[in-house]
């Protein structure tokens, strides 16, 4: 079942995110708590999840940004995509981000935009076969205070 996330599934998408680039889940503080409650609560900010059998096996951010270009029209980034382990390549991250694009297409947005910091050709061609390309523009990032 492709879904949103709701108050309930910080913990298990803190664990998920171990898949990706953590080292570890952040300690429980009121500066984690507050970020979650923003993250569920914002509108342009949709948390995506796959689940099976009861449990969070992929997941992906997918932001709505409001723009005063292409003729008023938003764009939405997505970003964690990630996927456990043990669920890979059946796949529920490419659902994630099929309901990211439809929740896209309903905003109106005109492009979407994908980061990925994977230098592997299979992660390459996964996001390739979802639509995106790495043709169209050039991605720059400036780490801040890492």
């Amino acid at each position: 079942m492709i879904r949103e996330a709701n108050k309930n599934d910080l913990e298990e998408i803190l664990q998920l995110y171990l898949y990706l680039h953590e080292t570890g889940i952040p300690d429980d503080s009121d500066q984690l708590r507050s970020t979650w409650e923003q993250i569920i609560n914002d509108t342009n900010h949709h948390m995506i999840v796959c689940e099976v059998d009861g449990k969070i096996a992929a997941s992906c951010v997918c932001v709505i940004i409001p723009n005063l270009t292409r003729n008023v029209r938003p764009y939405a980034f997505v970003e964690n995509v990630v996927t456990h382990e043990d669920y890979r390549k059946k796949g529920y991250a490419t659902a994630c981000l099929n309901y990211a694009k439809q929740i896209a297409i309903e905003t109106n947005c005109y492009k979407m935009m994908l980061l990925t910091g994977s230098k592997e050709e299979s992660t390459l061609n996964f996001y390739r076969n979802a639509g995106y390309n790495s043709s169209d523009k050039t991605a720059f990032i400036q780490w801040i205070d890492m």
